[in-house]
């Protein structure tokens, strides 16, 4: 390989990148993204109904949540213990030796076993 395919190569790749970033490739990528999320449901809709595994019953937007902060930085906290959506996730929280990823948070049980946390992934 001499000089000139080295330069020829170089501006191919640089071209490539080019295109890449252009705004009609974005479109495709959130296409792809909108089927892959497609097929997860439909694969978790099957899953339940092969084997019987169902998803978390509990809807953390019905749960009270206080703003708090920490030595990693700010995250939520909830003891609603009256509340049978929060019950539910200690339930799954306990099933899942007290820490879960979920729908974008971190959800983490503390020492006490009544208080939840949660902050945000990604």
């Amino acid at each position: 390989m001499n000089n000139e395919d080295l330069r020829l190569m170089r501006q191919i790749a640089k071209e490539t990148v080019y295109e890449v970033h252009d705004v009609d490739v974005w479109s495709a990528i959130f296409e792809l993204v909108n089927a892959v999320e497609a097929g997860i449901a439909s694969f978790k809709k099957r899953l339940a109904v092969e084997k019987g595994v169902t998803a978390p019953s509990w809807n953390p937007e019905k749960i009270k949540w206080e703003p708090a902060k920490g030595q990693s930085g700010p995250y939520e906290r909830s003891d609603d213990i009256n509340n049978p959506e929060f019950k539910a996730m200690l339930k799954d929280l306990a099933a899942h030796h007290g820490r879960l990823t979920r729908n974008g948070y971190f959800y983490w049980t503390f020492k006490n076993g009544s208080t939840v946390g949660r902050k945000r992934r990604g």
